[in-house]
């Protein structure tokens, strides 16, 4: 006859104290409090697995997060299991099993995988898209389960609010996420292929950008006259000069920035190809950054948001500006300055293209195939972007006489 055991009280289990050695408070029904040495406590239930007799120990949580109660009541769940012959140890690795394989699971996994390579504003374009559009649905599925309806019902959902373009995005998401469960054997293949076709046609569309110079000179006295703060109108004029990628200059940090040798270091992580970018600042570049710095040199970001300088300007501050000066998203946007530098240095100042392209962070390869690295063609890319930062000023002041100069760098 097994021996009685006293059952615990909650303040017996509270005040147990660490010993030299792990030591076990029974409570009763195979229930014990194991204490470590460091204090943690640790709920065990002990019983015979049903096939073999052996003895085994389940894990029951530890205190104070499962209270004695609550023990108690995990302790009876898993005796129920056994009295039915199901050995409660395999049941949670089951379990535990299809948690793994489902859809978010898998698709959390893939994108830590891939994030580090990912520029950060990508990555959380990817994840919040995963997260508001596809884990809801089918999140909690085995991935292994899933059928192309399945998935075809979630790009409905989305499509149904006149979201085609993010469809084709969150369709091509799930696709990568397929492919990595077939790769790491969770999936026997990707039933996202037998939707090609069936989502509303589209194409990507360019950047909406102004790149005839008189134009161009008519938005730079826009931005001279622009009256909003002093964070967002720095930041419209050093966007033409730079031409970075919007995310680029928003996130810039004063750390990056070498105001005396003229430089902007971005560092690779910052980057949308994973390499790091020097960027030359011409003398006008620099005014700006040097008048902005009373303002928020005391701080990381260059162009802190509006609330608060510990995060950056917002991803549609730039945008909006734009819009109040009357360009509509269909003639300019942020990131159109990039097509504007590229369109008139190669076309009017008839600068080399590989060097224009090394600038903009495009990924270009030198004659044996290797990537050019942050400091290629430096020379050249500094007087260019002089060059460019004086043509500028030209548009700026003289609209009625632009000058096609031909010059190669």
């Amino acid at each position: 006859m097994p021996k009685r055991v006293d059952p615990l009280s909650p303040s017996a289990v509270a005040n147990a104290k660490p010993q030299a050695k792990p030591y076990k408070l029974a409570d009763g029904g195979g229930l014990f409090l194991l204490v470590q040495p460091n204090g943690a406590k640790w709920w065990r239930w002990k019983y015979r697995r049903p096939d073999t007799r052996k003895e085994n120990a389940l894990s029951l949580g530890t205190y104070p997060d499962v209270s004695l109660r609550k023990a108690r009541d995990r302790r009876d769940e898993a005796r129920k299991l056994l009295a039915d012959g199901i050995d409660p140890g395999d049941q949670r690795k089951a379990t535990h099993a299809a948690n793994v394989d489902t859809f978010e699971a898998v698709a959390r996994e893939w994108f830590a995988r891939h994030a580090p390579k990912w520029a950060s504003s990508h990555a959380d374009k990817v994840i919040r898209r995963l997260e508001r559009d596809v884990f809801p649905w089918i999140g909690s599925k085995n991935i292994a389960a899933l059928e192309a309806p399945d998935v075809l019902a979630v790009l409905r959902r989305v499509e149904s609010r006149n979201a085609v373009e993010t469809a084709h995005r969150v369709h091509q998401n799930c696709g990568q996420v397929f492919r990595y469960a077939v790769a790491t054997g969770r999936a026997k293949g990707d039933v996202t292929r037998d939707l090609r076709g069936a989502l509303t046609p589209w194409k990507p569309q360019h950047y909406a950008s102004i790149t005839e110079p008189e134009k161009v000179g008519e938005l730079l006295r826009a931005i001279d006259a622009f009256t909003g703060s002093y964070v967002l109108a720095a930041i419209l004029k050093l966007s033409p000069l730079v031409f970075t990628r919007p995310g680029e200059l928003r996130e810039a940090a004063w750390a990056e920035i070498d105001l005396d040798a003229g430089e902007w270091n971005i560092p690779a992580e910052r980057m949308k190809l994973r390499l790091p970018l020097l960027v030359p600042l011409a003398p006008q570049a620099v005014a700006i950054l040097r008048d902005l710095y009373p303002l928020t040199g005391a701080g990381r970001y260059v162009f802190p948001g509006a609330r608060t300088n510990k995060r950056p300007l917002s991803n549609m501050a730039v945008n909006a500006a734009l819009r109040r000066m009357g360009y509509g998203k269909d003639i300019m946007t942020a990131h159109g300055f990039r097509a504007i530098a590229r369109t008139i240095l190669d076309e009017v100042l008839g600068f080399r293209v590989d060097i224009i392209e090394h600038q903009l962070a495009h990924a270009v390869k030198d004659a044996n195939g290797r990537a050019y690295n942050r400091t290629s063609f430096l020379p050249q890319r500094r007087k260019m972007m002089d060059a460019w930062a004086e043509y500028l000023d030209g548009l700026r002041v003289a609209p009625g006489k632009v000058v096609a100069i031909k010059r190669r760098a």
